[in-house]
């Protein structure tokens, strides 16, 4: 794994979708996977939405879907490639370049609706990884855009997170590694 870049987007796709994750309440994830996308209500259209192509990180951050009860569902979210690559191509950093004026920052968040951050990658302990997995923050102007024309197919994993979770527990790695999402390195560029 010393070979793996810095940073690099690695995620579960094909010809025309790529996987991100993203962790809800019960609510919000029946009603999304009732119809086949985000709903308002529950889900708020006029929010920021981060979404993360990386199984592990999204484990991190929701705690294996035992963090709280706002994140106790997984969501996978198959959406369109051309919708990733809008979000991908209409981003800036979710913090300032630290040589930037507030006015330069200003303006550069104003005219980007998604952002990025870079975050350590988790390995199946959840300790952080020398390498980074981007997280994409969809803002007002992109979350209708993912809701209503990107989003292919939504599925439930929570029930894989936590078999995971109890192989690790168990300290059966090899298994738990073989029923990880098979991510790979996805070839896109990021400003």
């Amino acid at each position: 794994m010393n070979d793996v870049p810095e940073r690099q987007i690695r995620a579960v796709y094909d010809e025309q979708t790529i996987r991100v994750y993203q962790a809800y309440g019960d609510e919000i994830a029946d009603a999304a996977l009732a119809r086949g996308t985000f709903v308002s209500p529950p889900f708020k259209l006029n929010r920021m939405t981060w979404i993360k192509p990386s199984f592990l990180w999204m484990m991190y951050r929701s705690g294996w879907s035992y963090k709280d009860a706002g994140q106790r569902r997984i969501l996978a979210i198959d959406i369109s490639r051309e919708g990733f690559h809008w979000a991908l191509e209409n981003t800036c950093p979710s913090k300032p370049d630290p040589t930037m004026n507030e006015e330069d920052w200003i303006r550069l968040k104003t005219n980007s609706p998604v952002r990025i951050q870079w975050d350590p990658e988790r390995d199946l302990h959840l300790r952080p990884l020398p390498h980074r997995a981007i997280q994409i923050g969809l803002g007002e102007a992109a979350v209708p855009l993912y809701a209503s024309q990107w989003i292919r197919k939504i599925t439930d994993v929570t029930d894989l997170a936590r078999t995971i979770h109890d192989l690790v527990k168990e300290n059966k790695l090899d298994q738990a590694e073989a029923g990880l999402p098979p991510e790979r390195a996805y070839d896109a560029i990021v400003p």
